[in-house]
């Protein structure tokens, strides 16, 4: 299962709006086409997005008409700019795109062509860094689990959301091959159903037995005891461990706290945003109204209805029992851990 493909000089990236129905294709030949496959949700998912605008970033320094160095570290810098403004929720696009401005910026004295590779590499080295950070982050996920557990996680996780493997389906995927048996229970995920479309045909290929469920029947399946652990991914964490996510976790936070059930996220420590200590600092992207009083474009509400489309809420920390993260998981305090693991000073 295969989310990108880079060929040098351009990108294709598996379209996730065409799924579960079709899988299809599309080639990103400039920095306007990653552009519009973020904003247009064709790739979705934190980590993966991260990891397209690198190579957004690789194609803008391909198609640079600069004539030096110095010109090719300008032109990317507006190509970041471009890329940050297409999904402002998710940290790791801000956070790739600053990783290929420093890791250029400290190769200033190469030649354009050889520092127009380095940009290619580095969104390379990137890509396969994430792979291997999310199967650290499965391995993780196993200290809290064990034999049978009947799990409920919320929009889509796993390889579709990030180059491969995954963090939260991640997690359940590493306990289905580790034998553990894990039942899984899927929220459809509205308005996109990314549960519905994506993460359900992803546990179908994985051969991980799931049940899909409406987002508002959750806190009764909790209720009648079929879920022991929820398990969701992240767009963003501050350093104080609050985490925002796709519309939606709160309400399944809030419900897990009501029915005394452990509630984990899993996400690489990228997706940690040190700048930021409280939840409302947090920025939230609000999409088309449409996508709430339409279905595939067909209308489900009457002519003129006024919808409210946030695509992601954020979950305070006091409402998580830790962070699977590819260093182990973490309870709170977060903060000093956070600090520690990222290789920053810890403040007194």
């Amino acid at each position: 299962m295969q989310t990108l493909r880079w060929h040098d000089d351009h990108l294709d990236i598996l379209d996730q709006t065409c799924l579960p129905l079709e899988t299809s294709w599309v080639s990103c030949h400039s920095l306007e086409d990653v552009i519009e496959a973020i904003a247009s949700m064709r790739v979705r998912g934190a980590p993966l997005i991260g990891v397209v605008a690198a190579f957004g970033m690789a194609i803008a320094a391909r198609r640079s008409d600069a004539r030096d160095s110095e010109a090719l570290i300008r032109a990317l810098e507006a190509a970041g700019e471009k890329l940050r403004a297409s999904r402002p929720t998710a940290v790791n696009l801000a956070w790739a795109i600053d990783r290929v401005l420093l890791a250029a910026r400290e190769r200033l004295h190469l030649e354009l062509p050889a520092l127009v590779g380095y940009v290619a590499l580095e969104a390379q080295v990137m890509a396969r860094e994430d792979l291997e950070t999310n199967r650290h982050i499965g391995q993780s996920g196993l200290e809290i689990l064990r034999p049978g557990l009947r799990i409920l996680t919320h929009c889509s996780t796993g390889t579709l959301a990030t180059v491969g493997h995954g963090t939260a389906l991640g997690v359940i995927r590493t306990a289905h091959e580790a034998g553990l048996a894990p039942e899984v229970t899927l929220t459809e995920t509205r308005p996109r159903l990314q549960g519905a479309r994506l993460n359900a045909w992803e546990c179908q290929q994985l051969g991980i037995p799931y049940t899909l469920i409406p987002d508002s029947a959750a806190a009764f399946r909790m209720q009648r005891g079929l879920v022991d652990v929820v398990i969701t991914g992240a767009d963003r964490i501050t350093s104080g461990g609050d985490v925002a996510n796709k519309v939606g976790t709160y309400m399944l936070a809030l419900c897990a706290r009501a029915h005394r059930i452990p509630f984990y996220v899993a996400a690489p420590l990228s997706t940690v945003d040190l700048a930021l200590d409280r939840p409302e600092q947090i920025p939230i992207e609000e999409r088309d109204p449409r996508e709430v009083t339409h279905l595939a474009e067909h209308p489900v509400a009457a002519p003129g209805t006024s919808a409210w489309n946030p695509a992601f809420d954020v979950t305070p920390r006091d409402l998580i029992t830790g962070i699977i993260t590819e260093r182990g998981v973490l309870t709170a305090p977060y903060r000093d851990r956070f600090l520690e693991l990222m290789g920053q000073p810890v403040r007194s």
